[in-house]
């Protein structure tokens, strides 16, 4: 990743995290305080029909003079009380408010009742326990634990969705990179021959065809990457279309490519009809410059290269590279490049599919690795 990727997925993934987090802690606590106050209720519940069961044991046992005995309770420690407050069966667990009917005191709680009315002597009831406490603790700890995983959760999720949305970003910034590096080379290029060919003038004093035709090749690379960097970035949409003839704008660039043809010893073959077209000049132009640059680009020196125009069709055929078969879904996409074998930087067939679908054009390409490519323009 660079910089800029590095911050965008630092932030994100931050912005993510604060969120999810503070949502969690609310969650948690909304979840805690619900299950505490549930507990509590239970509880209470609980201690008031114990202390039912042993009033009603009270009772029946003064009313059918049966002798009373206080049944232990597991959890719960139980005491009777007479009007004095002096302790007549079970036990406590600590000192009793006789002034509060149920409080909580040193992690006990206290339920204190009068549901006897005097049976057997016996005023209060009371009931105490910790087993709220215990259970609120439990609670406590199953709640920190599953925030725990789920903090992890939702960081490697956050992490992954990070990625994942960032990801488009990052290869478009990738691109980016990409496409800054071969421009700089693809413009280092032509500007060291004219640089070279320049000083050798310089030193020759002299006029020289050689390095005179070397200037008007670099300078016209130049300016080809300016035109295709120029529709690029900027609106070409207002260009209005016009009708012309498609096959002089074809005698135009090929004597426009003729010094780069000659270089390399191509030969160019034509047999071109009439193909009157409605299209903006710019763009029929950025049509043939492109598809005729690449196929002498990519064509081995000492081979030919066909173009055949018919009244709706354009044909163009290089005896060069070719293109791998995998490779030929991918070759309209910008930036993208079927081979390194001579350089660019992956706009060209870009901006052909561009027009192409702006005028709902046909394309149509053919290509074998090591034996060449046709490519047929249909004007529908």
């Amino acid at each position: 990743m660079n910089k800029i990727t590095k911050k965008s997925f630092y932030s994100f993934l931050s912005l993510y995290l604060l969120s999810s987090f503070m949502f969690l802690s609310l969650a948690a606590y909304w979840f805690y305080t619900s299950q505490v106050a549930m507990e509590k209720n239970a509880n209470f519940y609980k201690m008031n029909h114990i202390a039912d069961i042993v009033s009603a044991k009270v009772i029946d046992a003064h009313m059918h003079h049966k002798k009373f005995k206080l049944d232990a309770f597991q959890k719960e420690a139980i005491a009777l009380f007479d009007a004095q407050k002096h302790l007549l069966y079970g036990r406590v667990v600590q000192a009793v408010d006789f002034s509060k009917d149920f409080y909580m005191k040193d992690d006990i709680f206290t339920l204190i009742t009068q549901r006897t009315a005097g049976h057997l002597h016996v005023k209060y009831i009371v009931v105490q326990s910790d087993e709220c406490v215990k259970n609120i603790e439990v609670i406590k700890n199953k709640i920190a634990y599953a925030v725990i995983i789920t903090a992890f959760l939702i960081i490697v999720i956050a992490v992954f969705l990070s990625y994942i949305f960032l990801k488009p970003l990052k290869d478009k910034m990738q691109e980016i990179e990409d496409f800054v590096k071969d421009t700089t080379h693809e413009l280092n290029t032509p500007i060291t021959a004219i640089m070279m060919s320049t000083s050798r003038l310089k030193a020759k004093k002299e006029y020289d065809e050689k390095t005179v035709k070397n200037i008007s090749i670099s300078t016209k690379q130049l300016y080809d990457i300016y035109a295709s960097l120029s529709f690029l970035s900027f609106d070409n949409e207002s260009e209005e279309a016009v009708s012309l003839l498609f096959d002089e704008i074809i005698k135009e660039d090929i004597a426009y490519f003729s010094e780069l043809v000659e270089k390399k010893n191509i030969t160019v073959q034509t047999d071109l009809q009439n193909c009157p077209l409605k299209i903006a000049p710019t763009k029929a132009k950025m049509i043939i410059n492109n598809l005729l640059g690449n196929a002498i680009k990519y064509s081995h020196p000492n081979t030919k290269i066909k173009i055949t125009t018919t009244h709706n069709s354009f044909v163009i055929q290089d005896e060069g590279i070719g293109i791998k078969q995998e490779k030929l879904q991918q070759i309209f996409t910008r930036f993208v490049r079927a081979n390194s074998y001579a350089g660019g930087f992956g706009v060209g067939l870009n901006i052909v599919q561009s027009i192409i679908e702006e005028y709902n054009f046909q394309i149509n390409i053919e290509s074998k690795e090591n034996l060449g490519t046709k490519i047929t323009l249909i004007f529908v």
